[in-house]
Formats: C-alpha cells, structure tokens, sequence
C-alpha cells in the first residue's frame, strides 16, 4: 500500500493514508515521498473528499473509514485493481509469484531489465537497495511486479494475483501458506492453477519444477513452458545449474539450457534458493532479448533487497542479520544460505511468530526441523495470540522442547528486550544472530547492536 501510495503520486495523483502501526523501511519511504499518514483511522481523516479510496487487505467492515466511505457512496477500491488499471494495462507485464522468493526474485528482474536498458517500472514487496526504493513508474513498455496469492480486499476474497495480466508468470514454488484463509494445499493449487491460466498463448510460464506442486500445475498452461531447478527428476529442467560454489562474497554457478552451456554467473546472493532465484529470472528475462552478458553484469551487481538477509550492523565481531523468513521452509533456507556463506561461524537464531500462518500450529512440526544450521535458537512469543484460539495457536515451548531434543540450545524468551538482555551475555566474536520476522520485532536489531556496543 505504501508503495502504491508512491506510484500514485509520481503520476500526480494527491495521496494521504491511514495505518495504526507504520514502521521502516516503509515509513522512511512515506515520509521521503511527503505522503501524509494519519495514525489511526478516523472518518474525519476523509473530511476533504476522495476520487477513490483504496482499501487495503487487512481492513475490515467496521473500519471507521470504510464505513463512512459506504455510508456516502463513494468509489472504493482494492490495491489490486487500482495498480491493475493505472500501470498494468497496456503494458508487457512479469508478474512473479510463488510461495517463496518472490520478493527478491522480483527485484532481481527490475534489476535485470534496467541493466538491460528496458528502464521498467516496478512494484516490490520490498525496498530494492539497487534503487532505493520498492515501486518505479516509467514510460516502459515492461512492469515487473510481485504477485501475492494473499486475498484482495474484504469485498474481494480472490487473490491480489489474479488482477495483474502477465505475459510472462514466474511460478518458484507452491506449498501450503497463509492459513488463515487456505483452508488446505488443494485451495492453494486452485488459485496458483487459476494464475497459471492467465498468460496467453503469447507469453510464458517460468516454472520451478523442484517443487512437485509446480511441477504437478504447470503442464496445464496453454502457453510454453520454461522449467528451471536444481534437480534432474524426473527429468531435466530447460534451465538448470551446476558447479555451484559458494564462497564469502556470496556464489559462482554455470547455467545450462536444454542441458548446453548458456553462460557462468557471479553474486552476491546466497543459498540454493537464490540460485532458483537467479534461474527464474535468466528464463524469464532471455525471454524479453537479455543478453547472456546484460545478466552477469546484473547478477554480479544486484544487491537484494532490505530485511532479505540484510546484515543491520556488527559489533565487537558479531554480525547482526535481518530477515523477513516466517514460513518454515523459508527458516530453513535462510539459515542454510547463513551457514554457507558465513562458514564456521556460529548462528545464533531469533525467531518471532508473526506472520499468520507462522502463529497457527498447522506448522509447528515443519518448525521443528527449519532451525538445524543454527548453533543456538531464541522462540519469542506468539504475535498477538489473543487472536487466535488457544488450541490452534503455535507454541514456542513445544518448539523448544522439540530442539533442545535435537540437542540444539533452546528458549522461550518474552519479548525483544528480554531477548536482548539475556542473548547478549552468550554472544562471542565471530557469532552471526540472524533475526527473522515479518514485522518490526520491537526494534530488537538495533537494540542488540546497541548493547553489544556497550561491552567496549
């Protein structure tokens, strides 16, 4: 929505907002861009009438505002269809989407095409360091956007995903998400089958076949198909890697088409699923004209996004990493990129469960088996959990219970400050804390940097 809020006023729209709990990077974002936030919502903050209001995922009937929006008649909206209608239409779109990495998939595209000299316009769930920010508005035939399965509004249940016209689709993975409104995985294979059947016979879908699930919808497209990954069954991907060699400055791999060299690339990146990554968007992007060349100066150059593996600062030695992991499966990626790059290092793991799905208890086996790079593991509590009912909520002491049984150090601890305090003894010279959570986490990063910087 914040990025949104931006793209409407690059194209001279006057913009105002309402949220109860703004926080950086998005909040720095607002402010630089002069956008004013009310904090709270207020039917006197729509006293000066509205051409549309946009109605974001997260607000319900009862809002003040959208309640006095309905009560006057006015025109309303989802994010969706306003992006749909103002920058999408028209336009060759890439719409990434997936379980995981669409983020970072995504900005490595916007990346990738503005080397390639296509100046896109973009919209990322993140802010792009390449750019400084997470949304571009261009006079480009191209526009990169990130593609949510998450619903749309309260008046639109479908996904956000399903309004954004791509050419091109880019489908990392599929697994089971967002509990809080996918009854089970067979309703997430019917809205990602759905988004498949979106690109015309014209575009393509990229299509990360390591993922069974992908590999199960894909074949159902009516456009091609350009598979990528890492493994060769059942059979090999159109695109693949090999030689992947992982060093402190990040990872070298060779890529091969139809099993014929393509081209050897350099990044910055990290772990097996920023190879994938990397896979997708070599797919997709050959598919506009990119060269092999224009992609190793993107890759070489790209410098991820903020909260994905961001190092926020160290301290007496120890390096203090945030990362916007929630999903078990992203944990135990996270973490496994951690271990490689930083090899021999102890991790130490602080883990906040936020997101929805990450609060519910539909995971809590999974997370049982996402922390095994880590060295030393602190569960913090339940984000809310008046809002779910105590038997369907996540629980950190199973899940330390569950470690200390695989002999990793284990705690329930409660809150960023608690944390802090009792973390901090134990960290040594040499120690990477890698803190995943999809929120602000009581600014916990920049309160562990500030007590490590008191052991002087």
């Amino acid at each position: 929505m914040a990025s949104l809020a931006g793209m409407l006023v690059a194209r001279g729209h006057q913009v105002t907002g309402s949220d109860e709990n703004v926080y950086p990077p998005m909040s720095t974002q607002l402010e630089r861009l002069g956008i004013p936030v009310h904090i709270g919502y207020r039917a006197e903050n729509l006293s000066v009438r509205p051409d549309v209001v946009v109605v974001g995922n997260a607000i319900p009937r009862g809002n003040p505002e959208v309640e006095h929006t309905l009560d006057h008649r006015w025109r309303y909206a989802s994010m969706a269809e306003v992006i749909k209608h103002e920058f999408l239409l028209g336009r060759r779109v890439l719409a990434v989407a997936g379980t995981h990495g669409k983020t970072t998939t995504t900005a490595l595209a916007a990346w990738t095409l503005e080397t390639a000299g296509l100046n896109p316009g973009f919209l990322v769930g993140g802010v792009l360091e390449n750019f400084g920010t997470s949304f571009r508005v261009s006079e480009s035939d191209y526009f990169i956007i990130e593609a949510d399965e998450y619903d749309t509004a309260y008046f639109d249940k479908g996904p956000k995903f399903m309004h954004y016209l791509p050419e091109i689709a880019i489908v990392n993975n599929i697994e089971f998400d967002h509990a809080d409104i996918y009854a089970d995985l067979a309703a997430v294979k019917l809205a990602f089958r759905r988004f498949i059947n979106l690109v015309p016979q014209s575009g393509a879908l990229v299509a990360g076949v390591d993922s069974p699930v992908v590999r199960e919808l894909a074949p159902r497209a009516f456009c091609p198909i350009e598979s990528f990954g890492l493994e060769a069954e059942p059979e090999t991907p159109v695109w693949t890697a090999r030689d992947i060699r992982y060093t402190s400055d990040g990872m070298t791999f060779s890529v091969f088409r139809r099993q014929e060299p393509f081209a050897e690339f350099t990044t910055p990146l990290s772990g097996n699923f920023n190879v994938r990554n990397l896979l997708a968007v070599t797919a997709a992007a050959t598919n506009w004209g990119v060269t092999p060349e224009q992609l190793r100066q993107a890759f070489a150059t790209f410098k991820s996004v903020k909260r994905r593996m961001q190092v926020r600062g160290e301290e007496n030695g120890v390096l203090v990493i945030d990362d916007f992991a929630h999903h078990p499966t992203a944990v135990k990626e996270t973490l496994a990129a951690i271990s490689q790059k930083y090899a021999g290092r102890r991790i130490v793991a602080i883990f906040e469960p936020r997101s929805w799905s990450s609060r519910k208890k539909v995971f809590q086996k999974d997370y049982e088996q996402a922390f095994g790079p880590a060295a030393r593991v602190v569960i913090a509590p339940v984000f809310e959990s008046f809002k779910l009912q105590a038997d369907d909520q996540f629980s950190p002491e199973h899940l330390v219970a569950a470690l200390r049984d695989q002999q990793i150090p284990a705690d329930a601890i409660s809150g960023a400050d608690a944390i802090v305090e009792r973390i901090r003894p134990e960290l040594q010279a040499g120690d990477v804390v890698a803190v995943m959570s999809n929120g602000g986490f009581g600014g916990i990063h920049e309160k562990l940097l500030e007590a490590l910087k008191k052991q002087d």
